[in-house]
């Protein structure tokens, strides 16, 4: 049960896309609408939750990578949902007490659950915003007051591109978004892809996908192949090694406990359906 009274004018009997993947990791803040239609992505795609734990993961490590190893500390993460364990300040601010972090997401929901989290801390602030509206982004007086945009910066698109079907439209957002940012910032990106047809989950996918259109959920999930998603990164140059499955990305950057893997009756952890890929890349200098 959702821990907030929804504000005013939300309508909790649709299914959202924040509060399912909250669902998935384990949270609180979520409605019966939205546990129904995850519960339906489940019973489709069994393996769902520990995807969403993977990709929380990823978030962890190309954040502590980009505080840690290259030296960042402003942080600017777009659609970043419900606040759940290793939220990206949290995590920044391990590595560098100094690190700041604006949070923008455009539910309203996620907003008043974010602001009501992080009305005491000075270092991040909360700004309302749409991904395919980068100039009211960049020029919030919230984002404008924290962070300097002069400076490098971590840009992150954690599964948050996918909910926009428009590859023209989505282009040329990240692309403006890319264009503000000061030479050695770096971009993280996460984003579903369709499994091989030899893994055996290519159907699955389908139709955890399809889940979302019959649910009505408030956005829509796009599948992108490999081509399509390294044409999001633009002209940025890739960080080693490269785009790849969630778990292959730097592994050894992960400190935080993991949820149980499923295991199959050998008693190995299962790999992964390849439903994600992900990695990060830099801006050079001009």
């Amino acid at each position: 049960m959702a821990s907030l009274t929804p504000p005013a004018g939300v309508d909790i009997t649709r299914p959202n896309v924040a509060r399912m993947y909250d669902y998935y990791l384990g949270g609180k803040e979520n409605y019966p609408a939205d546990r129904e239609a995850a519960e339906k992505v489940i019973a489709a795609a069994p393996q769902t939750p520990a995807v969403a734990r993977a990709n929380r993961a990823f978030l962890r490590r190309a954040v502590r990578y980009m505080a840690a190893h290259a030296g960042i500390d402003q942080f600017i993460d777009i659609g970043c949902g419900l606040p759940t364990q290793g939220n990206v300040h949290q995590v920044a601010q391990a590595a560098r007490a100094d690190a700041k972090v604006a949070y923008v997401d455009n539910d309203p929901v996620v907003l008043a659950h974010a602001r009501a989290l992080l009305a005491t801390d000075e270092q991040t602030v909360v700004v309302e915003g749409d991904l395919l509206d980068p100039e009211a982004v960049l020029s919030a007086p919230e984002l404008t007051g924290l962070i300097d945009l002069d400076r490098p910066v971590g840009l992150l698109f954690i599964a948050v591109l996918h909910c926009v079907a428009d590859d023209d439209a989505l282009l040329k957002a990240v692309g403006r978004f890319y264009q503000a940012l000061a030479p050695g910032s770096h971009v993280a990106i996460s984003h579903i892809t369709l499994p091989p047809e030899s893994s055996g989950h290519l159907e699955a996918a389908r139709q955890g996908r399809q889940v979302y259109d019959d649910a009505r959920v408030n956005t829509s999930m796009t599948f992108r192949d490999r081509d399509r998603l390294m044409a999001l990164f633009g002209d940025l140059e890739p960080v080693e090694p490269g785009l790849v499955e969630l778990p292959d990305w730097h592994p050894e950057l992960e400190t935080a406990p993991q949820g149980p893997a499923p295991v199959p009756l050998g008693g190995q952890p299962e790999r992964l359906p390849a439903f994600f890929l992900c990695g990060v890349a830099r801006k050079g200098e001009a």
